[in-house]
């Protein structure tokens, strides 16, 4: 898919007939997994699965969800094999867990040239997030791994990540990337608190949101789709916006006496941005390292 994923389904590397039914599950992306997911004993057999999976998709010029591999922590021999078993091939990106070395980061970016999402899951990656951020122009996103955070940093309920959910948000933008990914809502068979989850996390910067099943797709993309009262209000502010700039303005009131200007205007533009996400549409796969698009 194009544009930003709002959904990011997590499917196990080794079980193929798994990975078929994510790619047609309705996710905007999907994330084949060699890391959590994985038994020990099943990595090498995950990781080739995946390669012959890329192999073949670029083979037929498919098209659908964006796939992205998340790979073993790279410091691990796991990660070593994962590494350089990803290098060249086509795919949309690679999760990066643990992350915590900007030297590490630049030679996962430097030898598979694949846009990266770095998960931080200690207090060291969190202490570093910025840096991590801004290691490598490949760097496409960073976002948290609660669970293993949350372990790290002995916190023992979820309002205890609130200030590092914060932080993520804020070294994010500040290294000039996207909002971060929010992380899993675990407990599959618990709807509504996914949905109250993610609409604190829409309200506090996050965009999008890895999920862990297919039943968990629509409330994340009717959560991160704005609405048609949304779209509608920023249609408005826009077009204000538009008329002031008309006459040399750079702000103005709107006809319900809002103050419009231009932080306002930006805010709007992000609304109508993000609307587009609900009509996502195919797209080619991504180039290769060094293929023009």
């Amino acid at each position: 898919m194009s544009a930003v994923p709002r959904s990011w389904l997590y499917v196990p590397g080794h079980r193929a007939d798994r990975v078929a039914k994510a790619l047609d599950a309705g996710a905007d992306a999907v994330v084949i997994d060699l890391e959590d997911a994985v038994p020990a004993a099943q990595k090498d057999i995950a990781r080739e699965l995946t390669v012959a999976l890329l192999d073949e998709r670029d083979g037929a010029g498919a098209t659908g969800p964006q796939v992205w591999v998340r790979i073993n922590p790279p410091g691990t021999e796991p990660g070593r094999r994962d590494v350089a078993a990803l290098a060249g091939r086509r795919l949309d990106g690679l999760r990066v867990p643990r992350a915590d070395d900007p030297d590490e980061v630049r030679e996962v970016a430097e030898r598979t040239a694949a846009p990266l999402q770095l998960l931080l899951e200690t207090a060291r990656g969190l202490w570093r997030a910025r840096e991590l951020g801004e290691a490598h122009e490949l760097v496409a996103g960073i976002g948290l791994g609660e669970a293993d955070l949350a372990a790290d940093l002995l916190v023992d309920r979820d309002e205890g990540l609130a200030w590092a959910r914060g932080a993520v948000v804020a070294a994010a933008r500040a290294a000039g990337l996207p909002s971060p990914v929010q992380s899993v809502w675990t407990d599959v068979g618990d709807p509504d608190g996914l949905r109250a989850s993610s609409e604190v996390g829409r309200a506090t910067g996050f965009f999008g949101r890895s999920v862990i099943h297919p039943r968990q797709i629509d409330t994340v993309h009717d959560v991160y789709t704005p609405s048609a009262e949304e779209v509608g209000a920023a249609e408005a502010i826009v077009a204000t916006a538009a008329e002031a700039a008309a006459r040399g303005e750079v702000a103005a009131l709107d006809a319900n006496g809002r103050f419009v200007d231009p932080a306002v205007v930006a805010r709007a533009r992000t609304v109508l941005d993000r609307a587009g996400q609900g009509r996502l549409v195919p797209s080619a796969p991504a180039p290769r390292p060094g293929e023009v698009p």
